[in-house]
């Protein structure tokens, strides 16, 4: 039986179609192979007209271990950290000591395990800092201190930034005599486990004696705690009924001293300098409760202390001592 004459037609037609198909299908094979290859290639070199980043200087992460998290000095120089590190795209791991050496040790040896690029730490104590600071150096791993130093024989730190607390204790020291007339006795409320604490009560020291007519009839540690303050205050008021003045050297010290002041309805008679002037502080001076402040500049400390952090990464040696000035705030300030 014969097929109907269209069918072939339609047969013959149908036969030429798959011929010219299966004809470009082979031509367009390789192609095709052409063009994923040079897709390929492309994903794999890099443009030549962007610059690759610089591997050594990013993605480097850097352990912060605070003094503290309860003093708005060190929220502040913390927010410092955050925004000099935010260019680089550092990854900062912020950890907390508060006033425990054991716990800060701890947390060095954290950061060391972790083999972050670099540590920075705010030292609990000033002393006993020096093993955690040895360790890091055996890890090689840059260690910087803000805002308190390392006095410890033990260990190598590549830079100290702080404030020139010597000079702070001087201005101190300018402030309290001009409250007091240049006579008086006065207290100091200290924290001698911490360098640059030391370094404030040398400097208000030496400035105060040139005003021979003050006399510093006591140095008790609060260690720097508001709570403290308020106790080694009131014990103070009690052994030293004439006590005229008060060098605190910090705000949550001269904030505690106010405390146990106010309680014993003598702040007409007892005439009190701070150290940072926070905000809290600023409202009792402006209310002439606290005669006047050092102030310090925590986010500065923060920036270049990260700042230097970043020098090492890119092969530059910063300053073994990185000073940041400070200045003074008292209620006839503008």
């Amino acid at each position: 039986m014969q097929p109907h004459k269209k069918c072939s037609q339609a047969i013959g037609t149908s036969h030429r179609v798959f011929l010219k198909c299966r004809s470009m299908r082979s031509r367009l094979a390789p192609l095709a192979i052409i063009l994923f290859s040079l897709i390929a290639c492309r994903k794999e070199v890099p443009s030549q007209g962007v610059p690759a980043p610089d591997a050594s200087v990013m993605q480097k992460t850097i352990g912060v271990s605070l003094l503290t998290m309860q003093h708005q000095f060190y929220q502040e120089l913390r927010s410092g950290m955050e925004e000099a590190a935010k260019p680089y795209s550092y990854r900062l791991l912020i950890v907390s000591a508060e006033f425990d050496p054991a716990r800060q040790a701890n947390q060095v040896d954290d950061f060391i395990t972790q083999k972050v690029d670099a540590i920075i730490v705010c030292p609990c104590d000033s002393r006993s800092v020096g093993a955690s600071i040895a360790a890091a150096n055996q890890a090689k791993i840059p260690v910087f201190t803000a805002d308190i130093a390392s006095v410890s024989p033990l260990g190598k730190v590549v830079s100290h930034v702080a404030s020139d607390n010597a000079q702070g204790g001087r201005e101190a020291a300018k402030l309290l005599a001009k409250a007091l007339g240049g006579k008086g006795k006065v207290a100091i409320l200290s924290h001698p486990e911490v360098a640059s604490v030391s370094d404030r009560v040398t400097g208000f020291k030496n400035e105060l004696a040139a005003h021979t007519g003050i006399e510093i009839v006591a140095e008790l540690s609060a260690e720097g705690k508001r709570d403290k303050a308020v106790r080694v205050m009131e014990d103070l008021l009690q052994s030293h009924p004439d006590l005229s003045g008060v060098f605190a050297i910090n705000d949550d010290t001269a904030l505690g001293a106010l405390a146990a002041i106010e309680a014993a309805g003598k702040v007409e008679k007892i005439r009190i300098v701070g150290y940072d002037a926070t905000p809290e502080a600023r409202a009792k001076i402006a209310t002439k409760a606290i005669y006047g402040d050092v102030v310090q500049n925590p986010r500065k400390i923060g920036e270049l202390a990260v700042q230097a952090a970043h020098d090492v990464f890119s092969g530059k040696i910063p300053a073994p001592v990185i000073p940041v000035e400070v200045g003074t705030f008292t209620g006839d300030a503008p």
